[in-house]
Order: structure tokens, then C-alpha cells, then sequence
């Protein structure tokens, strides 16, 4: 960690090389200067502190930096300020102002549904979009798809598009939240995007290769569309998905006016539950990862969804209300019978 002490601010850098954080605040400086230590350490031994107050002196005979905090003092030994990377700086008059509460509710519904695969490092990030008065972001790691539309209260000045580690953008709604910020400025570089929050700056690289055309993943049409209650259906779920284990699958079987969820798990035991639902037609059964269905229930935000269906082999999809500003699809799994 990179400690910068001048004109009455001390600067914190951070970085692992993908991501690099920049946060400042107030102190009284006899002098200037910067040093660079453990970043680790350093957080251990701050949140160990006794007191609130804390005094730091670099200490260049040894090579160390002294932290007296109360009766309790640390020296840490200091690293080479030249192998310390550069963090990418954005220039303030070209960012795109957008309100924190939005954009962090707005990563909150799509973040999860990322791609941890390395492999396939496309899948990895979030693509954000913002033009007008509309924010969207949208994640898929090809087993399920999260799609939210954001509408704010005024017209951006500008437009943005980038595909942001999922990463990335959760430790930014960490770091916003708990400053408390009202808006996120957004700079977008060649390979790089950075985004201001209240005094934390971070920054981070874009996503390599192209995200998915995910206009094409959506089917143009569904053989079913039932409206049920979220609340009641998520807790279903949960209950049911304790029996789904070792890849089980969650199976819903629906009949005319109810759906039964069940799964069953050798040698564990099995479990169902029913619930009525306005179901018509011919009965249909189909197979989901209990993980990813249950994430779709939680990340939609309204008390009653839209569950549309095509048949056993067809993806799922969950909408939050009518005007689908949240769209969640999930491919199924198939089941034996």
C-alpha cells in the first residue's frame, strides 16, 4: 500500500494490478512525502489499533515505518517506491456523473449472475450501459442470464459502454455505500475504467474479448405466462433446495392451478412442496439448478413476477412486473425420469 502524505491529506493506494483503489483523508502532516508498506499488515494492524488517533512517521535510517497508536507501536519495513504501479488517473471534466443509489442497486440484481470462470474471462464482467435517462447492466455466465433496466430521474450528459469485472463493480457499491455517496463519476479509458465515490477513487481494467449479443439468448416467445408471488415462491424454494445436494436438481411440476417443487438427493432423502399457481394447459415438469433459480427470486425486486416457460428443454425466464425492467433467464436441466 502506497501511504502519500501533502497539503493537509493523506492518500491510501491499493492495487493487485487489476484493481486499484485510491482513498484519501484528513491529517496533520509535519512532512511531506510517501512511502510504500505491507498492505495486509498495515490492515491488520489498523483495525488492531486501541485509540481512534493514530500517528505514522517514516523512519528512513530504518527503513521502517513507526505506527503509534495509545501505548501500542508498530514498525513495518517498507518496500521499493519505484516498483509501486502507477494507478490510471481520469480527468474530471470528461466523466459521466451517475446517481450511486441507482447504480448500486443496479449491480446488486445483474452482479451474481457473472461468469467466475477465468477461462472465460468475457463472461467475467458486467456490460454497462447509460444513455438519456436509462442505466442497464447485464451479466450471463451462458447458464443464466440477469438483464436490469434502471430508469433515472433526469438525462445523463453524456453516454457510456463498458463490460466491468462483476468483481469491480460490487466492491465499488461497497466502498459507495459506505461513503454514503450520491453520485459515481465514470471515466472510461482505452482499457481501463475509473470511477470516483465520494474521496475513494478506483479504478479498474475493462473485460477482454466481447460480450455476448445477449438480444439473441431471449426467446420471442413462451407457451406459458403465469404471475406468482415472490415471497411465497422464494421461500418454497429455499426450503426445497436443502434436499437438492450434489447437483440435484430442483424439479417444479406443474399441473392445472399448482405447481409442486421437489428434489431429491440419494442417500441424503427428498423433499416437496405445493403451492397454487394460475397454471393452465397440459402438465409440465422442468429442471433447474436450485442455486441459480433462487438467485433469479432474490435479485428480482417486486413483490409479484411474471414466470414464463416453454417446455422441459427451453430456458425459463423470470420478470419482475410488467414493464420487464428486470429479466432473469435461467436454462434448465434435464431430468430423468
Amino acid at each position: 500500500m502506497l501511504i502519500r502524505l501533502e497539503d493537509g491529506r493523506a492518500e491510501l493506494h491499493a492495487t493487485d494490478t487489476d484493481l486499484g483503489i485510491r482513498a484519501s483523508l484528513d491529517a496533520e502532516i509535519d512532512a511531506a512525502g510517501s512511502v510504500v508498506v505491507p498492505g495486509r499488515l498495515l490492515l491488520d494492524v489498523a483495525r488492531s489499533l486501541p485509540q481512534d488517533s493514530v500517528s505514522v512517521e517514516y523512519r528512513a535510517s530504518k527503513q521502517d515505518v513507526e505506527v503509534i497508536s495509545g501505548s501500542a507501536s508498530f514498525h513495518l519495513r517498507t518496500l521499493p517506491l519505484e516498483d509501486f504501479p502507477k494507478l490510471p488517473q481520469a480527468d474530471p471534466s470528461s466523466a459521466l456523473s451517475v446517481p450511486a443509489p441507482a447504480f448500486i442497486e443496479t449491480v446488486g440484481r445483474v452482479a451474481r449472475s457473472a461468469s467466475r470462470d477465468e477461462t472465460r474471462p468475457h463472461l467475467t464482467g458486467v456490460l454497462v450501459t447509460a444513455e438519456n435517462d436509462l442505466l442497464r447492466m447485464v451479466a450471463t455466465d451462458s447458464y443464466r442470464l440477469s438483464v436490469k433496466e434502471t430508469k433515472l430521474d433526469r438525462a445523463l450528459a453524456g453516454t457510456l459502454e463498458a463490460n466491468v469485472p462483476a468483481r469491480t463493480l460490487q466492491e465499488l457499491s461497497r466502498i459507495a455505500a459506505a461513503n454514503g455517496a450520491e453520485t459515481i463519476d465514470v471515466t472510461a479509458l482505452d482499457n481501463q475504467v475509473v470511477f470516483s465515490a465520494g474521496d475513494a477513487v478506483l479504478s479498474s481494467r475493462l473485460v477482454e474479448g466481447r460480450f455476448p449479443n445477449y438480444q439473441q439468448l431471449l426467446p420471442e416467445s413462451y407457451e406459458h405466462e403465469l404471475r406468482v408471488e415472490r415471497g411465497e415462491l422464494l421461500e418454497v424454494v429455499r426450503r426445497i433446495s436443502l434436499l437438492a445436494q450434489k447437483n440435484a436438481p430442483l424439479r417444479l411440476s406443474f399441473t392445472e392451478g399448482a405447481l409442486e417443487v421437489s428434489a431429491q438427493t440419494p442417500d441424503v432423502g427428498e423433499a416437496r412442496e405445493a403451492l397454487p399457481v394460475p397454471f393452465k394447459g397440459e402438465p409440465l415438469e422442468i429442471g433447474f439448478n436450485p442455486e441459480f433459480f433462487r438467485d433469479g427470486l432474490e435479485s428480482a425486486e417486486t413483490d409479484e413476477l411474471v414466470l414464463k416457460l416453454i417446455s422441459p428443454l427451453r430456458p425459463g425466464l423470470i420478470q419482475s412486473g410488467d414493464d420487464g425492467g428486470f429479466i432473469y433467464l435461467v436454462m434448465p436441466i434435464r431430468l430423468n425420469v
